[in-house]
């Protein structure tokens, strides 16, 4: 039998397993009007998905006060829980999760959400038996500082060259490389492929399924 080459994969959660990136767009640029500010380019609000919330604004409303902050969070909350129950998982997600856990791997995910909005989304995917541990922005430093993966491979006791991460985003592919860590792209979530490929990861993949069949092959 092949080496196992990973021993730990590590996940993104919204636009890598959850398909949300489009109702976090959609929430940003909803709560810029409902405090009348001019709403950002798509490309922009797209772009700080993975971010912290307060990193994500500061970069998709930089004319917003920082007083405010308070307010924008309140009203991006209000329009994406609206639509939070609609969201799913990507086709296969579930069960590309289930498998990799029936062959031994360990699982995590280091993600921008808030720890009650990933616990939330955990409880309604059915997906949290499967992670052995989370880490979620407001709980160290935001994406693509190291301080997640760090401290995942401490508390499951793996090797920075046993773990890889996968994400829809260029954040996700820098925390990976500040933390020594391969990085694995897809493409089907918040950022495009060719800014994607410019982080040099392992793949970038530009399906559900191409991501479930690169995994049984490589990981």
């Amino acid at each position: 039998m092949a080496e196992q080459r990973f021993e730990l994969i590590v996940f993104d959660w919204d636009g890598t397993l959850l398909d949300s990136a489009g109702a976090i767009v959609a929430a940003i640029l909803a709560a810029c009007r409902d405090l009348g500010l001019p709403e950002p380019p798509e490309s922009r609000a797209r772009h700080v998905i993975g971010l912290g919330l307060a990193d994500a604004l500061r970069h998709a409303v930089p004319e917003l006060p920082e007083s405010d902050y308070p307010r924008m969070v309140e009203r991006y909350r209000h329009h994406y829980l609206a639509r939070d129950q609609e969201l799913a998982l990507f086709p296969g997600a579930f069960e590309m999760v289930e498998s990799l856990a029936a062959r031994g791997r360990m699982l995590a995910v280091a993600t921008g959400k808030s720890r009650v909005g990933l616990n939330r989304a955990l409880e309604h995917s059915g997906l949290g038996p499967f992670f052995h541990a989370t880490r979620c922005a407001d709980e160290c430093f935001s994406k693509p500082h190291p301080a997640m993966l760090e401290q995942l491979l401490d508390e499951l006791g793996v090797l920075r060259a046993q773990a890889l991460m996968v994400g829809d985003t260029t954040h996700d592919l820098q925390m990976a490389k500040n933390a020594g860590v391969a990085g694995l792209a897809v493409s089907f979530g918040a950022h495009p492929r060719a800014v994607l490929e410019a982080e040099q990861p392992l793949a970038c993949l530009d399906t559900p399924q191409a991501l479930s069949a690169w995994l049984r092959e490589n990981a």
